[in-house]
């Protein structure tokens, strides 16, 4: 290609890719009319598949019928110019285009190398589409690529993303090769399916075969400690991680972490250390990120000290810090705790008046708790016919809930049976809204009615969740 014609390619592919992030359509067809007249779009396979990504961006997500007319124009078995589209959907949020590509490279004998199947796999995984992922690696399983480490680490991804975590623990345990990457995946799915023991055994596991430690592994390997209050194991995590990972100040992950851990394990000084630095290098104090401010009021809320999580909800705002919906849940929480209901209603209108927030159904929730807590029934049901009214989408189970709780507390039959109503059609597995309404009841003698309950409890095969405490124990 000589130097004019590159220096033409360039300046197209430079177009495209700003024409792509403006979605500017009718830039892109003046484009494409004009490398069809001149030729060019048939000399760079670049520019060939910029110019079918462009077009791509522009169809519904779930549309797909149309790629595979813009994939059918490239006339070459090469799959460097799929794998650029494939990468281009994944990358631009459009896993099912990504997916239909993948389709359409096996379909036409197109070969699948390592790059396609990792990016498929991702597509698959964000998507939750397991079974795609289970055709994958059925060709994965032929074809030979189970010894790609890469490929690997995508199918224990997407195994674990969609709870199948034995089916995850089996991938991890056959590949021949392992790193870092794929054993991170599998922590990941540990831990978010609450499997903490499993999560600490392949911990060890991972020291016994010689797999480094980064910072994502001690970051799941601390939720582990967490879910199981394993203080004295995450004390080892913490010395662990001081030693390998440099610049600890600067991973706020890591750093949450290491806070949630230890408030979950009723170590509410060793949080506010950890928030603060303390035991590490701080030439100078910096801004803290959200997330730390997070996971510290957290903390706080969790193990009671509801008027520290106050007065440290004042000081990140003087800090310059904009709370998020998590954060104003855990101090409007805080608040009905201290009785301190128009502080409150301070807080939550100011998420929508000042830092231009939408409140989620978790922050309607407690705002009605709130208001129950302190005996405003009528203000309590006045907002919720008004979030149902407005936005009926947005109010769950937990603002039923709330209101059902305190018409326990007050006696309240009608608006209790009426909440309770409301609840279970949100949600008919709710265990909690049957032994409320119950509790109702038997403040009124409507034995009845218990029975009732009882009886469809039992027909939908619901018992109440038996409590249970962790305690750790050294030998």
């Amino acid at each position: 290609m000589s130097k004019y014609l590159m220096q033409n390619v360039d300046s197209i592919t430079n177009l495209l890719h700003l024409s792509f992030q403006t979605r500017d359509l009718k830039t892109i067809k003046k484009l494409h009319a004009h490398l069809l007249r001149t030729g060019l779009l048939f000399i760079s396979l670049t520019i060939h598949t910029k110019i079918i990504s462009a077009y791509a961006t522009f169809l519904r997500k779930t549309n797909l019928q149309a790629p595979t007319k813009f994939l059918s124009c490239i006339k070459t078995t090469n799959p460097l110019p799929f794998n650029l589209i494939l990468s281009e959907f994944c990358r631009n949020g459009y896993p099912y285009l990504a997916l239909k590509t993948m389709s359409f490279m096996h379909f036409n004998a197109i070969h699948l190398d390592t790059y396609a199947l990792c990016s498929s796999l991702s597509a698959s995984s964000s998507i939750k589409a397991v079974e795609f992922g289970l055709q994958v690696h059925a060709y994965v399983e032929k074809s030979g690529w189970l010894s790609s480490v890469f490929v690997g680490s995508a199918l224990i991804d997407i195994y674990a993303k969609t709870s199948f975590i034995s089916s995850a623990s089996i991938m991890f345990n056959v590949m021949p090769l392992k790193n870092t990457v794929c054993a991170n995946a599998l922590l990941s799915g540990l831990a978010d399916a609450k499997l903490w023991i499993e999560g600490i055994k392949l911990g060890r596991k991972m020291h016994q075969i010689k797999i480094e430690y980064d910072h994502f592994s001690l970051s799941a390997i601390l939720r582990s400690c967490a879910g199981l209050s394993a203080i004295e194991l995450g004390k080892q995590v913490h010395a662990k991680l001081i030693r390998t990972v440099f610049y600890v100040k600067d991973d706020f992950f890591l750093q949450s972490s290491l806070i949630e851990m230890y408030g979950k394990c009723g170590s509410v000084e060793k949080s506010l250390k950890v928030f603060h630095l303390n035991g590490f290098e701080n030439e100078r104090a910096e801004k803290r990120d959200v997330v730390l401010w997070t996971s510290l009021l957290g903390v706080y809320g969790r193990n009671g000290h509801h008027k520290e999580v106050i007065k440290l909800y004042k000081e990140m705002l003087m800090e310059g810090i904009k709370p998020d919906e998590v954060v104003l849940v855990t101090v409007i929480s805080a608040c009905s705790h201290t009785g301190q209901v128009k502080l409150g209603l301070e807080y939550f209108y100011s998420m929508v008046h000042k830092f231009g927030l939408a409140p989620c159904s978790e922050l309607y929730g407690c705002v009605v708790d709130m208001l129950c807590r302190a005996g405003e029934l009528e203000k309590a049901w006045r907002l919720i016919k008004e979030i149902d009214h407005k936005r009926n989408e947005i109010l769950n189970v937990s603002s039923w809930g709330a209101l059902l709780s305190a018409c326990d507390s007050s006696g309240n039959i009608e608006l209790g049976v009426l909440a309770a109503e409301r609840a279970l059609k949100l949600d008919p597995q709710n265990v909690g809204i049957y032994i409320l309404l119950s509790n109702l009841y038997a403040k009124f003698g409507m034995w009845d009615e218990i029975r009732k309950v009882r009886e469809l409890m039992k027909e939908r095969g619901l018992r109440k969740d038996i409590g249970c405490s962790w305690i750790e124990t050294t030998s």
